[in-house]
């Protein structure tokens, strides 16, 4: 059996119960030791062959769990943040299915969630934005038509961004050319929810040169949105003049 768990944004004690009862209970564990804080390891129980997946390509890692079920042996694959999540996840799981052995996937907090707590920021806020848009840069992993920075901006959402701070010379070029006020709130969040997490808050228009100023070239995240501002309306689900289904409005 192989278990596909998230390690959580950083911090070792965001993992899941059930992540961390599946570490203790491995066999093996195959682990993405270019993203995941090597704290979360300190689950893993004794006698445990731990693999750094930062060392190995996908055939190596599908070589690893074979040999493993082969042995009657449980692997946990642990990925950093929710391996939904540019996890690169479907290509294991299609091999594993066609080799006929058995999976799952416990879900873990994903970067981006981190990030938020991390600001303090609620991403969806009333009359401001309920929509929030999940997606990277195009570098040397392309995005598909219709899905570019450019196309994205122009519904003015709550965006966040993985994998960018390496191009955020183009990036704001395409969030500018694509609607976003060169006034907008960003943030870029170094190491979300690690000991090391560092915030750096800006405007499209001036988050290239936070990036390049403060040497930011990867493990951030940069947010984009008016919900970063201090502009929003009150939930009308609290509202005293809100009728639901507990409660009554007030007269």
């Amino acid at each position: 059996m192989v278990h596909f768990v998230g390690a959580g944004s950083g911090a070792a004690d965001l993992i899941t119960v059930r992540g961390a009862r599946l570490l203790k209970e491995a066999d093996v564990v195959i682990y993405a030791g270019s993203l995941v804080n090597p704290e979360v390891l300190r689950y893993v129980g004794q006698g445990c062959q731990v693999y750094n997946s930062a060392e190995m390509t996908l055939e190596q890692v599908l070589e690893v769990m074979k040999q493993a079920e082969g042995e009657g042996k449980t692997t946990v694959r642990l990925h950093t943040g929710d391996s939904s999540i540019f996890g690169a996840v479907r290509e294991q799981f299609d091999q594993l299915e066609a080799l006929g052995m058995d999976y799952d996937v416990c879900p873990g907090v994903s970067a981006f969630c981190g990030a938020a707590s991390a600001l303090r920021a609620e991403y969806t806020l009333p009359d401001v934005s309920q929509t929030v848009i999940i997606t990277r840069a195009a570098g040397r992993t392309t995005v598909p038509e219709g899905q570019s920075i450019r196309e994205l901006s122009s519904h003015r959402a709550t965006m966040v961004l993985f994998l960018s701070t390496g191009l955020t010379q183009k990036l704001q070029a395409e969030l500018l050319e694509g609607g976003y006020p060169g006034s907008t709130p960003a943030a870029v969040v170094y190491k979300a929810t690690w000991p090391e997490e560092r915030i750096f808050h800006c405007t499209v228009e001036t988050l290239h040169r936070t990036v390049t100023e403060n040497h930011l070239s990867k493990t951030a995240l940069i947010i984009v949105g008016d919900c970063l501002g201090d502009r929003y309306e009150r939930s009308r689900l609290y509202a005293p003049d809100f009728s639901t289904e507990f409660r009554e409005a007030s007269k």
